[in-house]
């Protein structure tokens, strides 16, 4: 039997929120995370949020914790140890194991277990796990080209009219940026709200004319900085640490 969450760890705050997340392994900003949370909180009761890679639960953590009690939180996240950070590409059945022990862990010591779902399997195959329509879509899985592709394309296909989809490492990430700017740029069902450094915010609309166009040049217009997160990633990889302080970057964080 599952024992029932403290009322004061339901619906916390955001500083309380990211007071439990912050210990978290993961790459997600302080920042970011108010974004991700202001996001889930607007769920509404019955309503449901995806993510597409939760890691050892940094970014679940927040959501939850944001969620109103009746909203359904499905993370996806199949634990296989691969694509699960920079470099760190193939998958490693002893690391994935790793990562999901760490992951019911701090789940259950944030106080959040019984408010998430877990679908352990790739984000392509769990479609038939996940019942219903999206009211926030949160993705942050593989970040090669074609998965984040379909995981923008297919996922976001299931986001209701008016509702929300994150993307983490865009214009930050060469396969993520390439899948966004194939499917989502161009396109005249999602509007761009903004980002906070790499996680950018779309909401599922209608756009013609000059309106999509627009849209689209909003987009474009933050590849420089895609281009400088490219620099920096290339002088970290090479070594040339004074490239990447031109480029106001410090430390071997990779840039998310």
């Amino acid at each position: 039997m599952t024992t029932p969450e403290p009322a004061s760890r339901l619906r916390a705050s955001f500083k309380d929120a990211y007071a439990l997340a912050k210990p978290v392994e993961g790459w997600l900003s302080e920042a970011q995370a108010e974004r991700l949370w202001e996001a889930a909180r607007r769920v509404p009761a019955g309503g449901l949020l995806v993510e597409i890679g939760s890691f050892r639960g940094r970014s679940t953590i927040v959501i939850a914790s944001a969620l109103a009690d009746g909203g359904r939180l499905i993370a996806i996240d199949p634990h296989a140890g691969g694509d699960r950070g920079p470099r760190e590409i193939a998958a490693e059945a002893g690391r994935g194991e790793a990562d999901n022990a760490a992951f019911n862990v701090n789940l259950r010591e944030a106080g959040v277990a019984a408010r998430v779902e877990h679908v352990r399997l790739m984000s392509s195959d769990a479609h038939a796990a996940v019942a219903g329509a999206i009211d926030v879509l949160y993705v942050d899985g593989a970040h090669r080209f074609r998965p984040a592709r379909d995981d923008i394309v297919r996922w976001g296909e299931r986001v209701r009219d008016g509702g929300t989809m994150l993307v983490h490492d865009s214009f930050s990430s060469i396969g993520v940026t390439l899948a966004t700017l194939s499917s989502v740029t161009v396109g005249a069902h999602w509007r761009y709200v903004g980002r906070t450094r790499s996680l950018a915010e779309y909401r599922r609309e209608r756009l013609r004319g000059r309106e999509r166009a627009s849209n689209s040049l909003r987009q474009l217009a933050q590849l420089p900085w895609f281009v400088r997160n490219v620099i920096v990633k290339v002088a970290l990889v090479t070594g040339i640490r004074p490239l990447a302080r031109l480029m106001d970057h410090h430390g071997d964080d990779w840039p998310y």
